[in-house]
This record gives C-alpha cells, sequence and structure tokens, in this order.
C-alpha cells in the first residue's frame, strides 16, 4: 500500500525498420565483423571464412553471387551471403546477425530474402552448412524449408550437419 511503481517502457523493434539492401563496399568492414564475431564465439575463424569475409568482391560477387544486408537505422545488423556452385545451385553462407538484435526476426527475414535472391538468380537448390550447437540457427533454416541432407566433403572444419531447400 502506498508503493509507488514505475513505468517501464518497452519498445518493441519494429521490422518496418529492417531493410535488406544489397552489398555495397561501404559495408565491407560490417560483413567481416558480424561474421567473424560469431564465429570465434563458437569455433575458429578458418582460411575459407577469411577468404569471403576479406575479399567478398572476388570470392562471392565476381562469381556470380549475392550478399545481403540486413540495415537498421543506418547501421548494418545482419548478413548472408549466396555463393554460386552452378547455374541452378548456390550456397547460402556468412549469415550472421548481430548478438545485441538477435531474437527479432532479423535472421529469417534475412534467409527468406536470401531464398527469393536465389530464385531470381536461377537457382534451384539452394544448400548450406552448420554446427549441431547453434540450435537457433538450425531451427531457422528448418522454418524456412531446409532439410538435413548426408554429409559431404567440406572446407570447414566446424561443419558437422548440411542442408538443402529445393526453390
Amino acid at each position: 500500500m502506498g508503493e509507488k511503481f514505475g513505468v517501464i517502457k518497452v519498445e518493441k523493434m519494429n521490422m518496418d525498420n529492417i531493410e535488406i539492401i544489397d552489398f555495397q563496399a561501404e559495408y565491407k568492414d560490417d560483413f567481416k565483423k558480424l561474421n567473424v564475431a560469431w564465429i570465434q564465439k563458437y569455433f575458429a575463424v578458418e582460411p575459407s571464412d577469411l577468404a569471403q569475409l576479406e575479399n567478398p568482391r572476388e570470392h562471392i560477387l565476381d562469381k556470380g553471387g549475392w550478399i545481403l544486408l540486413a540495415r537498421l537505422d543506418g547501421t548494418i545488423v545482419g548478413t548472408a551471403a549466396l555463393v554460386k556452385d552452378s547455374d541452378t545451385f548456390f550456397e547460402l553462407v556468412k549469415m550472421a546477425v548481430d548478438e545485441r538484435h538477435q531474437g527479432k526476426q532479423i535472421g529469417k527475414k534475412l534467409a527468406l530474402a536470401a531464398i527469393d535472391k536465389a530464385k531470381a538468380l536461377g537457382a534451384k537448390q539452394l544448400f548450406l552448412e552448420s554446427n549441431r550447437q547453434l540450435l537457433p540457427a538450425l531451427n531457422l533454416y528448418k522454418s524456412v524449408g531446409f532439410r538435413e541432407v548426408k554429409l559431404m566433403e567440406s572446407p570447414y572444419q566446424r561443419a558437422d550437419i548440411q542442408m538443402l531447400i529445393d526453390l
């Protein structure tokens, strides 16, 4: 009785504020920083990572791939890239969301945008590699239609699951 209760203002993030944009050279450092952060948190950055992260134009874009970025209020908070393996087969790589913005459906928005872009580029299948300890990521991939496939050889030591979606 007589206790005062403060009002806690909780601001919900409006997903409409999240823009999915195409890669621009000015965001190269963001692309690398976001991916290095999650990789180092759970694993070790490998040579294949560094090649794509330090030279995205040469290793992704110039080979027919694409990079998408999630931008919130002018800040890059997420990334996803498509590597072209053939005219109809692409790989989803370098998917990352800033730790401070995880759990807000940014990853799902990026995944759906990547699927749409892969279709637009002519892909019939989209493949990815991940690790079983990354449960939120695996659940996200399943929620947008990826299914586990038999493990093939990978350039990544951390890859212990591979998934595919037919487009």
